[in-house]
């Protein structure tokens, strides 16, 4: 790809403020994951519960985004964008201010920071429009790869959180969120090409096309493994491993940092050779890793416990045990985020006139996907005292998915995919 045609066929601030937008957003909407480990000791919660709270903002995220797109489609991704900012700056102020003293308060902020989920529906569209097809799977590989802000949520919240309070997190979040606004506002833009407002009837058109329920089902699998175990590995990893909060951050970083970076590489490796192929591929390795997942041995816990509020191992005494398991979800996240790269090279080709509503479902999708992931592995643990079911849960998906490729590969090739003039 030639780079200097890149950024003269867009508008990269655009660009740039879409991949920052989306990276504050996904941070705050997975916060409640690394935190859990905190505020679930002062509230008392068990361990189906934690669970639970952790999926809260991603099954609003989910519902949120189709709502966030139909409004971006009237009056604007910027604008929209601007007000699911605003929404979530208010959301942790009051939280940083007065506090969450129970369940219900926590499931309240859950909520808010859906609308920090729902960004998917504004950023990557935003960011799209402004580019033409051969360079779609890079563009939404750049804007998409902001859910790296897990990799900072992972690393810092427990920091801040052992050293400050769990509460104080919110105020500190603060200060990103303020600074992405006051630059999304001033620099990013609509693409000039002015498209009609979506209406509930376009949802329901668009619905009744199976090509959209195979993407939805695919990023089902890929965004949904993807958020739902950044969401939940702190729980794991202190869980299963026995490690301590600030250990279990790291561990989730690195781990998430994979998946992150890989998205951008995997909508270019499906630019070289389509995504279709490149997706059979990541399945399976997804499966694989799922697998493996179901079957890894739980860590000794450690004779003497740290001082931190999180107590268990520090991360340079982690046994061997948990550095295993660490490089399987390296490899599985790694695939996972290739995976959504993939299915967005895909998306724009099939439904370039139609992009903010598959956005919205597309990514409504991904994040019950995540929800979906979060809530079994709780279940798993609560009724059989272990994760098994819930990976094999989802490694049956992953091979799902690769019986859906061999179902649509060739009509996809053959019809919308021979005129896009992109590999699919």
């Amino acid at each position: 790809m030639n780079w200097r045609e890149f950024r003269q066929a867009g508008h990269w601030p655009t660009l740039l403020c879409a991949f920052l937008y989306f990276d504050v957003s996904f941070m705050v909407w997975v916060v409640l994951g690394p935190l859990s480990l905190y505020l679930t000791h002062d509230l008392g919660l068990t361990v189906e519960d934690k669970f639970h709270v952790v999926a809260i903002p991603i099954l609003f995220g989910a519902a949120f985004r189709i709502s966030l797109g139909m409004l971006a489609d009237h009056v604007g991704p910027k604008r929209a964008g601007q007000f699911g900012q605003l929404a979530v700056i208010l959301g942790l102020a009051y939280a940083w201010l007065f506090g969450l003293h129970s369940k219900f308060e926590v499931e309240m902020l859950g909520m808010i920071l859906g609308v920090a989920g729902a960004s998917f529906a504004v950023a990557l569209p935003q960011a799209s429009r402004w580019y033409p097809p051969k360079f779609q799977g890079v563009v939404m590989g750049i804007a998409g790869a902001g859910n790296m802000g897990v990799v900072l949520d992972s690393l810092l919240v427990p920091w801040f959180a052992e050293n400050f309070g769990w509460q104080a997190v919110f105020g500190v979040l603060l200060i990103p969120l303020v600074a992405v606004f006051l630059l999304y506002t001033r620099f990013a833009k609509d693409a000039p090409d002015k498209r009609a407002p979506v209406t509930l009837a376009n949802y329901s058109s668009v619905l009744r096309d199976q090509d959209t329920w195979w993407f939805m089902f695919f990023y089902f699998i890929t965004f949904g493994g993807f958020v739902g175990l950044g969401s939940a590995l702190p729980l794991y990893f202190t869980t299963w491993y026995h490690a301590s909060g600030i250990a279990a951050g790291l561990m989730v970083a690195l781990v998430v940092f994979a998946g992150s970076m890989a998205r951008p590489l995997g909508g270019w490796l499906a630019d070289r050779v389509g995504g279709i192929r490149t997706l059979q591929l990541l399945f399976v390795v997804v499966l694989s890793a799922y697998v493996i997942m179901a079957f890894l041995p739980q860590g000794p816990a450690p004779a003497v416990m740290s001082a931190a509020k999180v107590a268990g191992w520090d991360f340079a005494q982690l046994p061997g045990a948990a550095w295993s398991a660490m490089v399987v979800f390296f490899v599985g996240a790694m695939a996972l985020g290739m995976g959504n790269g993939s299915v967005f090279q895909l998306v724009p080709l099939r439904f370039r006139h139609e992009i903010g509503v598959m956005t919205g479902l597309v990514g409504a999708s991904g994040g019950i996907g995540g929800f979906f992931l979060a809530k079994t592995l709780g279940l798993s643990k609560g009724l059989t005292g272990g994760f098994t079911v819930g990976f094999l849960v989802f490694a049956g998906l992953a091979t799902l998915g690769l019986v859906g490729l061999a179902l649509v590969k060739t009509r996809w090739r053959t019809t919308w995919g021979a005129v896009s003039g992109a590999r699919v």
